[in-house]
């Protein structure tokens, strides 16, 4: 049975390296983790900051996609999903993911699921300030 130990969504700073701390488990012989990370430039523009803003559903829906996942998959021990919300920085961690698992198939395949399913179902929306000082809405709908 897999531990989930987070699955949430915060306006605190958020770390990868505790998230790989919160699934070390005896019997996984793989820790994989994933940092989504601010980065300065979108689509050939430079970025000088983001805010991401969240429905209220948004951690119910983490949780959920977790919870689906790793169904899905045999030998995970542990899992760790946070996505952060509000003003961003460049470097700052946007969605940090954690997974043990025995093997590291299932923690690679895990942890790249986990992201490709929170990126695609939660309902967070993204405004990009760029350098030029416009701004645009990403995801919005």
């Amino acid at each position: 049975m897999t531990s989930v130990l987070r699955a949430t969504v915060t306006d605190e700073v958020v770390s990868v390296e505790e998230h790989a701390r919160l699934v070390e488990h005896a019997a996984a012989g793989a820790v994989v983790t994933f940092a989504g990370v601010v980065r300065d430039h979108d689509h050939g523009r430079s970025v000088r900051s983001l805010e991401y803003v969240g429905h209220p559903s948004a951690a119910d829906v983490v949780a959920e996609v977790v919870t689906d996942v790793v169904k899905a998959f045999e030998g995970v021990r542990a899992v760790a999903v946070t996505h952060r919300v509000g003003p961003l920085e460049i470097g700052d961690v946007a969605l940090a993911v954690a997974v043990s698992a025995e093997h590291r198939k299932e923690a690679f395949a895990v942890c790249a699921e986990l992201v490709d399913e929170v990126k695609r179902r939660l309902p967070v929306w993204k405004r990009q300030v760029f350098a030029d000082g416009s701004d645009e809405w990403v995801n919005c709908p």
